[in-house]
């Protein structure tokens, strides 16, 4: 049984690096994109503060579509190039929100949300999908925050071996 363990680290450097350690000891071993998914995104959500939505989105045509999340229920499908994770799905590139009243076309799932980040899931140079992150608090992310999210996103991606 895996133990989720609040990481104790001096900085947001260090804090990620211990919670990518804890990410890769849970996935190992299990290579079926969802589960992992779901373990990934209770994992974060249990031991990131001032967060209120952790899930991923995946890439199903020309859309995102609502994949393994913790929080409220969520948007289901998001058009690629429309708000936050439409915007980093399109730009293949993280997309760091720090007020989404001031970020035009915002998807508002849940009106609490008022910080956000979303991490694009690139696979051999495909989009697949994106980690979306949310906090009821203004200016939660920042740099070392995104810098973090992806190298979690990565070992999510190192999980899965192959392609669904």
């Amino acid at each position: 049984m895996f133990s989720v363990s609040q990481a104790e680290a001096a900085n947001k450097i260090e804090f990620y690096r211990e919670l990518s350690l804890q990410l890769s000891s849970l996935l190992r071993g299990e290579h079926d994109s969802i589960a992992n998914a779901a373990n990934t995104a209770a994992l974060l959500y249990h031991t990131l503060p001032d967060v209120n939505w952790v899930g991923f989105y995946f890439l199903k045509g020309a859309e995102l579509v609502l994949g393994p999340f913790q929080g409220k229920p969520a948007c289901v499908r998001i058009a690629v190039g429309r708000g936050v994770c439409g915007s980093a799905a399109q730009r293949r590139k993280s997309v760091l929100v720090p007020d989404v009243n001031a970020f035009p076309g915002h998807i508002a799932c849940d009106s609490a949300s008022r910080s956000e980040l979303v991490v694009p899931l690139i696979r051999d140079g495909e989009l697949i999908g994106v980690l979306d992150l949310d906090s009821a608090a203004l200016a939660r992310f920042e740099e070392a925050d995104r810098i973090g999210c992806e190298e979690l996103a990565a070992v999510y991606l190192d999980s899965v071996k192959s392609k669904e």
